[in-house]
């Protein structure tokens, strides 16, 4: 590990004062306070030829309030794959392009990563410049345990897509997967969504955070099911990060033992696909996974202890 206090300082080319090369460079803005913009940042939104952007008026009110005058162009989720011929083209004959989401880090529940991945086929430089992120800095800020940790982006909408894509996440945690989970999630969906994952996951640690280096910032640390009967009660407003906690020691091998047992119960009268039908309604848990230890314990598994 290198000893961050022995480092030499960064000359003026390791700041960015200059500028990036040229190539195309991932350009983090703030999340909400204008200040978290970082020098290297704003160098390179100066330097740029064009700022490619999710709504070009959001950007240029960024602009406008950085003095920086560049020319911006729409790139989002609907006309990345057309865009990406002429911009590549532009990155082939040496222009500088910067690409920016509305907040945060590009590409992190963002547009981008497609022409990120065009980009380093096409042979072209991907630079990065690093900053605020809304999801990191709810983790540091929410008590749960930072490593490791996933970010989920936004949960699907739809409240049976929803539940799906949770147990699916409860199923990974069966087969050994702990970790800090973060998503972003709508104001009007919060409540409805804590409700799913205080279903899914139990009652468990969790926490809400809310407005992020803005003026009304806030992080709510409770369990799961109390911060769904708070949200129910006072919707939230602004834009919301919502971590969930890891499961506690020895809580999916219990989980797994319920599912061994519910499965034997209902192998002593069903055949196996029967009994995995059964089993995954009354459970809600994913198909595939009540199927693959149904039959091996139809086999004669047992249960690793």
């Amino acid at each position: 590990m290198i000893d961050d206090a022995c480092a030499a300082p960064p000359d003026e080319s390791e700041a960015g004062i200059t500028g990036p090369p040229a190539g195309l460079v991932l350009v983090s803005t703030p999340i909400g306070n204008l200040g978290d913009l970082s020098p290297r940042a704003r160098a390179a939104l100066e330097a740029a030829d064009l700022v490619l952007c999710e709504d070009t008026r959001h950007t240029a009110r960024l602009l406008t309030a950085i003095g920086v005058h560049a020319r911006t162009a729409p790139l989002h989720e609907h006309n990345e794959d057309a865009r990406i011929p002429a911009v590549l083209a532009q990155l082939q004959a040496g222009r500088r392009i910067a690409l920016v989401s509305d907040a945060g880090t590009p590409l992190l529940s963002d547009p981008g990563y497609r022409l990120v991945r065009a980009a380093l086929a096409a042979g072209v430089a991907v630079h990065g410049v690093p900053g605020p992120n809304a999801a990191v800095t709810a983790l540091v800020l929410s008590g749960l345990p930072p490593l490791p940790f996933l970010v989920l982006g936004f949960p699907p909408p739809r409240a049976s897509a929803r539940r799906a894509a949770f147990q699916a996440l409860r199923a990974a945690e069966q087969a050994g997967l702990a970790a800090t989970m973060i998503w972003y999630e709508a104001p009007h969906r919060l409540a409805e969504t804590l409700a799913d994952l205080a279903a899914v996951f139990g009652d468990r640690p969790a926490a809400v955070a809310r407005e992020l280096t803005k003026r009304f910032e806030e992080v709510r640390r409770d369990r799961v099911p109390a911060l769904a009967s708070h949200y129910d009660a006072e919707p939230a407003r602004g834009e919301i990060t919502v971590l969930l906690g890891p499961p506690a020691p020895g809580e999916v091998t219990q989980d797994q033992h319920d599912l061994d047992r519910q499965l034997r119960t209902a192998l002593e009268h069903q055949s196996v696909k029967d009994a995995a039908a059964l089993v995954t309604a009354a459970t809600g848990l994913p198909r595939k996974l009540v199927y693959a230890r149904a039959l091996a314990l139809a086999a004669g598994a047992t249960v690793e202890e």
